[in-house]
């Protein structure tokens, strides 16, 4: 089966992008300054990322806060035009089908941005739950996100709307002549924004930010690294149809009105279960765990405690370039969750120690005004 490829696949090879199969992708993971200079570089001034794998739908008609609500919990009503949520795609179980950022254009109008790898079985989930309204899947948009400190006020330069923008809110912009949706969002813990362009602008667009002396393209691979450093999960590794939202410290993504105590409890798929859970507690926890020495860890690799026993597992790891050390997130024992608790990793047969922390690893950097 031949991968498909973003708008921008023949610039990643122009720039000396290493490409590799993602999502049925075939994407760059790392440019030649690789990935520790180039996650460096992101968290220091600005880099480039091609997100256009990624799925993008709107949601138009009447009923379709409605028909949302059902599927999310999140509170839609309260979200205002432009602003944006993150939220989770709940399962009978309680578990996750995915997660996905939803922004309202309009009062029955959502843009929602969906994963790579879940979007043909979440665009067909959110059809099967259409009650008259139209979805439409924007295979002629390209998906850029430009994160870093820098990435302000190369937007300044740009497009000054858009600056303004503060954390999880967008506007319909125009960007030196081409339309764009722009968000202040991203996967980094940085400040940053997310553009939303036709495929057919989007290698200029590329070249325009490329063209500032802060910006450089970055990969998979960091993009990574940046996201684990921020205690971000990644669908298939912290999340997944087995994993509920409260096991995963997301209770936040859990809107207070839609809680079993609020004003709108429920409705929306698994409440009973993630009900139970918020009141008893799930048996595991996702933690950080920073490693001793430098030996990286994988995902899968089991956590052991100080008598040998296993207590639970690595979900994701990386070398934490921001922090100088390998960083791990993973899910373990309830009562060995708390930041501090020395644990072990059995890395193909040496027990690595490993001590639980809070996360995120670096401080997340969003700008809220």
């Amino acid at each position: 089966m031949s991968l498909l490829t973003t708008p921008l696949h023949a610039l990643h090879r122009e720039l000396g992008a290493k490409m590799v199969p993602f999502a049925g992708y075939d994407m760059p993971v790392y440019y030649p300054i690789g990935i520790i200079k180039e996650h460096v570089h992101t968290r220091a001034q600005a880099g480039l990322f091609d997100v256009s794998h990624m799925g993008q739908v709107v949601i138009d008609g009447p009923g379709s806060t409605e028909m949302l609500e059902s599927l999310v919990p999140v509170d839609l009503q309260a979200l205002p035009v432009n602003g944006q949520t993150y939220a989770l795609l709940t399962n009978e179980a309680g578990g996750v089908r995915d997660d996905l950022i939803i922004t309202r254009w309009d009062s029955e109008r959502f843009f929602l941005v969906v994963n790579a790898a879940c979007k043909e079985d979440d665009i067909a989930h959110l059809r099967s739950h259409l009650g008259g309204q139209t979805l439409e899947v924007l295979e002629n948009q390209a998906l850029l996100a430009l994160q870093g400190p820098g990435a302000r006020d190369v937007m300044r330069e740009l497009c000054p709307a858009a600056a303004e923008l503060v954390f999880m809110s967008g506007c319909h912009a125009d960007l030196e002549g081409v339309p764009a949706f722009i968000t202040c969002s991203g996967y980094t813990g940085e400040d940053g924004f997310e553009l939303s362009v036709p495929a057919a602008q989007a290698d200029g667009i590329a070249r325009r930010l490329l063209a500032f002396d802060a910006v450089e393209p970055i990969g998979l691979g960091a993009r990574d690294s940046l996201r684990l450093e921020a205690g971000l999960c990644l669908y298939g590794h912290e999340l997944s149809e087995t994993i509920d939202p409260v096991q995963a410290g997301l209770l936040w993504s859990i809107s207070k009105s839609r809680r079993a105590d609020g004003e709108r409890p429920g409705g929306f798929p698994g409440a009973d279960v993630i009900f139970e859970r918020i009141a008893n507690k799930p048996p595991l926890r996702r933690v950080g765990l920073a490693v001793d020495g430098r030996r990286p860890m994988r995902e899968g690799q089991a956590v052991l405690n100080d008598a040998g026993e296993v207590v639970g597992e690595i979900c994701s790891a990386c070398y934490g370039s921001s922090v100088g050390r390998p960083i791990a997130m993973a899910y373990v024992s309830r009562p060995l969750g708390e930041p501090g608790t020395a644990l072990q990793v059995d890395v193909r047969g040496k027990m690595i120690p490993v001590t639980v922390t809070r996360m995120p690893f670096t401080p997340q950097r969003y700008f809220r005004g």
